[in-house]
């Protein structure tokens, strides 16, 4: 792929009722009902919801051949009521239900992890390689079944893999990695294309970013050298709520669309399911609409960079920037306040207004333009490129250089060759921002100069724009983010008119992209579900109860799972799980271990905190 020009990935068109996606197809936008599938009123309700937000495809969960069998009903109330959007089933455990959904709706979307094999039970299982090759004809065989129903009836499939529910036999062979995740879908798209089916749309989805992505852009290099190009479904899944669920899907299903990777999208959020819709339309037009057409960015890829399988670019640390220490966040300050969030930065980019030391923020570095520094303890001078003639006369241990890709030439490299105590603050104005950026690095990179990098990003959303500043920034970020180019974040909003957003909001989005990216934890993370028909629980409210009791734990790491389709899988790097177990009941998990099964749900959050407790004074 180009890794520095917008090069939408070619894929081929699948019908799926009057929406097709794939091919030259607008990115089409998707949600999924809460409401048990059983609740005929309920999820058309919920699914008119989402049609009148704007979802070109609506999900509905279905456990069993009696929610399969009553989607003919869902279908005619919505007739009747003039909706004729297309539906999709969600199946799993169960290739009989998947039977009959594909004779009612417009998609079914199997499980490769529980269609046929039994679902990811973290046993150490072994197979022989003739044992191995009979589970794979089993497999075929039953699935070539659903194929067949699928072409006679004219419904699309969607392959949909979780990171959660792999199977034990994909994980004896393969383990807990992106590749046995790769390889859990190419079993199945390996059946279609010999069946000749192509109406098939596959995802791959994990809580952790950091997973999603890299399992994605192999995915698209394995179908690619096996001559296939079936579209992708994108998203993060038990994302969460409120800004931290809406940033961390940004950061993965953004690094994937700014490299011109998918087809349909599905913001997961534990939140009403209308509530997604106009997020990832926001997510897919900003991506879109700044890339398409822009000028070419003529960057050459640093030969060791392996897009595929990514590690951080190897950096010389000045001060507590670079090496291996953690990203740090830039504050841009140049108007002198010092009013802070609940974060507070490393740095302070002041300019040429130095506050007091009294009125400082206590602990953050703060960086002045180079003329008016006067080797203060805790203040840092700024070059421009116009400037560095000034570098060498200068004693400080750290300095910073403003610097974009049009910038980078031979005087420049000469000087961050010269002061290894220089960190470039790379800055741009290209519609392709994350292309011109990893332009910049790739350049120092193979030019052999280890400076340190910070990002800076600039937007023009205002108060009233905090979404849209928090969306585009995650999705500018997360490639860059991924592919180890980032030793540090510096966040800006420049309205048009108006007032611009608080320091601390912007601060806090840095910090907050950070962790969506697993590369800097400041504070609890939730992984939490959507919910969905098998939620048998109240799930917004319980997400609330423990947000509250834990907020102030930084770095923990809490799973919130409406049920254990993906339940114990997707929370396995979690420190605690709360999985609903059936109705009103709730189980609890240390690490990948069930501490207690079948709690009532209104005690289970009191001893899901005393767990967490009780654990703590140990």
């Amino acid at each position: 792929m180009d890794l520095f020009n917008y090069r939408p990935r070619a894929s081929h068109e699948v019908r799926i009722g009057n929406r097709p996606l794939g091919g030259d197809n607008p990115l089409r936008i998707q949600s999924m009902t809460t409401r048990p599938t059983t609740d005929t009123a309920g999820c058309v309700e919920q699914t008119l919801r989402i049609v009148r937000a704007g979802g070109d495809y609506v999900r509905l969960t279905t456990q069993g051949v009696i929610e399969a069998e009553n989607l003919r009903h869902i279908r005619a109330a919505l007739h009747e009521a003039g909706c004729d959007r297309p539906l999709v089933a969600d199946v799993h455990f169960n290739p009989k239900v998947a039977d009959v959904a594909a004779t009612i709706v417009e998609k079914v979307r199997i499980n490769p992890g529980n269609y046929v094999d039994p679902a990811r039970t973290f046993k150490q299982l072994e197979y022989t390689d003739e044992e191995y090759a009979a589970e794979l004809a089993r497999l075929e065989e039953r699935f070539k079944q659903l194929l067949a129903i699928c072409r006679e009836h004219g419904t699309a499939l969607r392959i949909g893999v979780n990171h959660g529910s792999l199977s034990d036999r994909i994980m004896c062979r393969y383990g807990d990695t992106p590749e046995g995740i790769v390889e859990s879908c190419m079993e199945f798209l390996r059946v279609c294309v010999k069946e000749q089916f192509s109406d098939v749309v596959i995802s791959i989805k994990a809580s952790n970013t950091v997973v999603m992505v890299r399992s994605v852009r192999l995915l698209c290099d394995v179908m690619a050298r096996e001559g296939m190009d079936f579209p992708l479904h994108l998203g993060v899944t038990e994302a969460g709520e409120g800004e931290d669920g809406r940033i961390k899907s940004a950061v993965g299903i953004g690094a994937l669309l700014a490299d011109g990777i998918g087809d349909t999208l599905r913001v997961s959020l534990s939140e009403p399911p209308e509530n997604e819709i106009p997020v990832a339309y926001k997510l897919a037009s900003y991506i879109t609409s700044t890339r398409g057409g822009h000028p070419e960015i003529p960057g050459t890829p640093c030969p060791i960079f392996d897009y595929l399988r990514p590690e951080r670019r190897a950096t010389c640390p000045v001060a507590n920037i670079g090496g291996r220490n953690v990203p740090v966040v830039v504050s841009m300050r140049p108007d002198g306040d010092s009013a802070c969030g609940q974060l507070r930065p490393d740095y302070v980019y002041c300019g040429r207004r130095l506050p007091k030391a009294a009125d400082r923020i206590p602990g953050a570095g703060y960086i002045v333009d180079a003329d008016l520094w006067t080797g203060e303890e805790g203040t840092f001078p700024a070059y421009s490129p116009d400037a560095l003639m000034l570098v060498g006369a200068n004693p400080s241990p750290l300095k910073f250089l403003f610097l974009n890709y049009v910038r980078l030439n031979d005087e420049v490299k000469a000087c961050l060759r010269l002061h290894p105590e220089m960190v470039v603050i790379a800055q741009t104005a290209h519609p392709n921002r994350t292309g011109e950026l990893r332009a910049l690095v790739h350049e120092l990179w193979n030019a052999q100069i280890p400076a340190p990098v910070i990002f800076f990003q600039q937007y023009q959303c205002g108060a009233a724009a905090k979404e849209d500043f928090q969306l585009r920034a995650a999705a500018d970020m997360g490639g860059l983010l991924f592919d180890g180019l980032t030793d540090g974040i510096c966040l800006m909003s420049q309205p048009a008119e108006g007032a611009r957003l608080p320091h601390g909001v912007e601060d806090e989005t840095a910090f907050a992209i950070l962790q969506a990216a697993r590369l800097r934890m400041t504070k609890t993370e939730y992984i939490s579900c959507p919910g969905c028909g098998r939620t048998l629980y109240d799930l917004p409210g319980t997400i609330a109860r423990i947000k509250a009791a834990t907020a102030h734990l930084t770095g923990l790491k809490i799973g919130i799972m409406g049920c254990i389709v993906n339940g114990p899988g997707e929370m396995a790097d979690a420190d605690y799980g709360y999985v609903g177990a059936g109705r009103g009941r709730v189980s609890l998990y240390r690490g990948r271990v069930c501490v207690e099964k079948n709690i009532p749900t209104e005690e289970a959050v009191d001893k899901l905190l005393a767990l967490i407790e009780g654990d703590r004074r140990k």
